[in-house]
């Protein structure tokens, strides 16, 4: 009885929450987690991520390559996706 009664109220609450927000579309929802869009442009400590590497086989590949697209704003560099996706398909080519 003591856990049907705990469900009841964990229920109660969320009804509760989901209906406060029900017509507020600005708060982020789970799904905004796992969208499958892009971004468009990597932050520099994110590199290794997006990369799928290690941080330091990515800070090697910027360093062995200078030639790889990226932004300098405010001292701090920010790779563009599209072109830096581009760049790595032309490597492949090389």
């Amino acid at each position: 009885m003591f856990w049907l009664a705990i469900g009841i109220i964990g229920f109660g609450y969320f009804i509760g929450d989901g209906i406060k927000n029900f017509k507020n579309h600005s708060t982020s929802h789970l799904t905004d987690m796992f969208s499958d869009e892009k971004p468009k442009l990597i932050k520099e400590k994110d590199l290794h991520y997006y990369l799928n590497l290690s941080k330091e086989d990515a800070k090697e590949l910027v360093k062995s390559y200078p030639s790889v697209p990226h932004l300098n704003i405010n001292g701090s560099i920010y790779y563009p996706a599209e072109k830096l996706d581009s760049w790595l398909a032309s490597l492949d080519h090389d």
